[in-house]
C-alpha cells in the first residue's frame, strides 16, 4: 500500500473547492493508495513521472515512487487551469 503525500501548497487547493467536489476529489487520491495507476490514469508528455486522473471538471497531478512506496499529489485544479 503506498503513503500519499501533498506538495506545498495542495492543500489550500483543497480546501478552496466547493464541498461536494472536496469529498469526491479527496476519496479519489486516498484511492491511489490500493491503485496508483486506476483505469483512465494518464502519463502525462514531457514528463518522466507524472500523471494524470479526472474527477469530475478537475485533474489530480500526482508522481509516483515505486522503490519507496510514496504517491505526491503536486497540483489539482480545474481542467482550464490545471496545464499552465
Amino acid at each position: 500500500m503506498y503513503s500519499i503525500v501533498y506538495k506545498k501548497g495542495v492543500e489550500k487547493q483543497l480546501e478552496n473547492l466547493p464541498n461536494s467536489d472536496y469529498v469526491r476529489i479527496t476519496e479519489r487520491i486516498l484511492e491511489l493508495a490500493d491503485n496508483p495507476r486506476p483505469h483512465g490514469c494518464e502519463k502525462l508528455k514531457g514528463s518522466v513521472n507524472e500523471y494524470r486522473i479526472r474527477s469530475g471538471k478537475y485533474r489530480i497531478i500526482y508522481t509516483i515512487a515505486d522503490e519507496i512506496l510514496i504517491i505526491t499529489v503536486i497540483k489539482i485544479a480545474h481542467r482550464k487551469d490545471v496545464y499552465r
